[in-house]
């Protein structure tokens, strides 16, 4: 499994655990990332993704999954995503 957010791209960062002496040991950030089940109104679909945190409360701001769809960039979204726009975007207009 992906350690990357479906819906922001989040990824895991590189960077050193420094201790009291000043010691630099490599170590990972990675992104807090939870299954989340979204409802999309439009198709009638749920879909089971894995998203960090931030990306739950980004679909939250914007009101709905479907709502977030279409106002995000599609560079951030996974590839099943990316299709899955399209078909909100065409359904909708």
């Amino acid at each position: 499994m992906s350690k990357k957010c479906e819906l922001t791209g989040k990824i895991p960062l590189k960077g050193h655990k420094v201790s009291h002496a000043n010691n630099k040991t490599k170590r990972r950030f990675l992104p807090n990332l939870k299954k989340v089940k979204f409802k999309s109104e439009i198709l009638n679909k749920s879909l089971k993704l894995t998203v960090s945190n931030s990306g739950v409360r980004s679909v939250d701001k914007k009101g709905s999954f479907d709502q977030f769809i279409k106002t995000v960039k599609s560079k951030y979204l996974s590839p099943r995503l990316k299709k899955l726009k399209k078909n909100i975007i065409t359904k909708s207009a």
